[in-house]
């Protein structure tokens, strides 16, 4: 059936119509904002879903897995989250595998141990199985699963000396998953992994040459996989009767949203860790605003503070500028991203 020239231009109009009005629209979140928590890095928070939620962070009812090479900052992540989960008014269950928790490190993030379902599991189902069972109150609130971490974890075969090859834990990390997953999903539970990595033998010359133990199932079944880099040190000069000495005071390290079903994937986010601290947001912040305006000294907005960092960071929190400068940060980072934005008119599907 031929169109007339009548036809084609309505029907082109209508188009153009509907791409200027999904232009103008915003993407945005259509969960609750309640059951989002913060990494407690900005620049992590809208690496994971700023593209859909302003401000970003981590939604509730998924499986999230952060995995690298050890003193990368995977538990500090993991705590802080724990954190936030606990400081939003939801209960959290932490399983500590490695059993090297401290105490006092916990109390840096409002984790106490007494406070919180606290326990060392030996085997994967001792992790999984009490989730199943678990009805944590007020049900409005997110609720949070943490396992420090996943390398750690055994089967029982495995202590019995009955698994020589070592398989049975794949199998079982398969099952469990299988079985948990949409629980979590259901009840808006949020959990989250820390897994080491070890170096992949069979991945030839042109495959990944490290893996994350444990199987493939944590990896199919996570919503969200957080890369960390190898940490650089950061280190402080003092300068005492006419002598400097160095000491590190923390790590530097660049976590890459590795898998996403939250947002887009691929994007990388520089987080700094400090000893006795945990992430240092304000560091980042500063740092980010400076590499992007262009300006010699650090700010927020329009106030100038140092060209130092640590006398910055002072200033930031003596004048109270925190929110005001993540939210320059959100801004700012927002208009990056919208220069990569494509352009295009819906796809035509049939």
């Amino acid at each position: 059936m031929q169109r007339t020239k009548k036809t084609t231009k309505k029907i082109s109009e209508q188009i153009k119509e509907h791409v200027n009005e999904s232009a103008q629209e915003k993407k945005e979140y259509d969960g609750d904002l309640n059951q989002i928590i913060s990494t407690g890095s900005t620049l992590l928070d809208l690496a994971i879903s700023g593209s859909r939620i302003k401000g970003g962070g981590i939604p509730s009812g998924i499986l999230v897995e952060i995995f690298g090479p050890s003193g990368a900052g995977k538990t500090v992540l993991l705590c802080e989250i724990a954190g936030g989960v606990k400081r939003a008014g939801g209960q959290v269950m932490f399983r500590d595998p490695e059993a090297r928790l401290n105490k006092q490190f916990a109390q840096l993030f409002d984790l106490d141990i007494e406070e919180v379902d606290y326990d060392t599991p030996n085997t994967v189902p001792e992790v999984f199985k009490p989730i199943r069972e678990w009805e944590p109150e007020p049900a409005n609130k997110i609720h949070g699963i943490f396992a420090d971490s996943l390398a750690a974890l055994s089967t029982n075969m495995e202590l019995e000396d009955k698994d020589q090859y070592g398989m049975r834990r794949a199998k079982e990390f398969s099952e469990e998953c299988r079985k948990t997953c949409r629980i979590l999903a259901e009840k808006k539970f949020l959990m989250v992994c820390s897994n080491q990595i070890r170096q992949n033998l069979d991945a030839g010359p042109y495959g990944q040459k490290y893996k994350s133990p444990g199987g493939e199932a944590i990896g199919f079944y996570s919503s969200l996989r957080l890369r960390c880099s190898s940490g650089s040190k950061i280190k402080e000069k003092v300068k005492i009767k006419g002598k400097v000495h160095t000491k590190v005071i923390g790590v530097q390290t660049d976590i890459e949203v590795f898998k996403s079903s939250v947002a887009e994937p691929y994007l990388k986010a520089p987080i700094y860790i400090l000893f006795d601290y945990g992430i240092d947001d304000i560091r980042a912040n500063l740092q980010y605003v400076k590499e992007i305006t262009g300006e010699t000294v650090y700010t927020v907005n329009e106030t100038k503070l140092d060209k130092a960092m640590n006398s910055s960071i002072a200033m930031v929190e003596e004048e109270g500028l925190e929110q005001e400068l993540k939210e320059q940060v959100i801004e700012l980072w927002e208009e990056v991203q919208s220069k990569f934005k494509q352009n295009r008119k819906n796809k035509v599907r049939k």
